[in-house]
């Protein structure tokens, strides 16, 4: 198989299951965390620092909200059972900046998370898989999309980088902002975050005290309030009251 259909190949296969790499993030991300807090590898007790890995994980939710919020239905190879779809590519927006927006802020997400573990050599090395894993379903995206759009796509690609966003060419978004759509397609997201930040919290007292203890500080709190939000989120979507044309 010559090397463009076994990345194509590839690409297709990790793009349907790339839900599954916060997955592979949290049980190693732990497992390197609960080493670093027992033996105390360059760990930190300042309180600032899980903060500051919270204000990336949510600038990342953030590019994710920009982007969700600017799409129309079906657009730029959403993923479906039976495959990539897209009626419409995007290409205003966000995406006059950078082809893979939701990627990048995935990233950001995921960086935080890494960086909770405190070990530099695991934030290292997530940030090469990272780019291992990603690069291979942005290929098959886009061959997707190439083939969908042809010129159209071709042009667009031409002068917006992949991943590393360019602000020369930025063009308004064409569709306004839907706060319905991101409440129904970014709730996930926002309580995955809380719920993760929290779990590394209590793992991480339960390990440094030796001992099992509950607390209820800012990352219960915080975890509690998203739990709550997506339940009530997912009633509205489920009755439909999120719903709207072409969003």
């Amino acid at each position: 198989m010559a090397l463009q259909e076994e990345l194509k190949k590839q690409g297709d296969f990790l793009f349907k299951n790339r839900s599954y790499l916060p997955l592979i993030i949290l049980v190693i991300g732990l497992s390197v965390f609960i080493h670093t807090r027992y033996y105390k590898v360059g760990t930190t007790d300042h309180w600032l620092f899980e903060y500051f890995c919270l204000a990336i994980s949510l600038f990342g939710l953030y590019i994710r909200i920009i982007t969700v919020g600017h799409t129309p239905k079906n657009t730029s190879g959403r993923n479906t059972k039976g495959g990539q779809i897209a009626e419409e590519l995007n290409t205003t927006g966000i995406y006059s900046i950078v082809r893979h927006p939701l990627y990048l802020g995935n990233f950001f997400m995921w960086l935080g998370v890494a960086m909770l573990t405190e070990n530099i050599w695991f934030s290292i090395a997530f940030i090469l898989f990272y780019a291992f894993y990603y690069e291979r379903i942005m290929y098959a995206e886009e061959s997707f999309l190439r083939h969908e759009f042809g010129d159209d796509y071709l042009t667009w690609a031409e002068k917006t980088p992949a991943f590393i966003p360019s602000f020369k060419n930025h063009q308004k978004a064409k569709y306004p902002f839907s706060i319905k759509k991101v409440l129904k397609k970014e709730k996930n997201g926002l309580t995955a975050v809380f719920l993760l930040f929290w779990a590394f919290s209590s793992i991480g007292e339960i390990v440094r005290e030796r001992t099992l203890s509950f607390e209820y500080d800012f990352w219960f709190y915080g975890a509690f309030v998203s739990v709550v939000i997506y339940l009530i989120l997912k009633i509205m979507k489920k009755r439909k009251l999120l719903d709207e044309y072409n969003r």
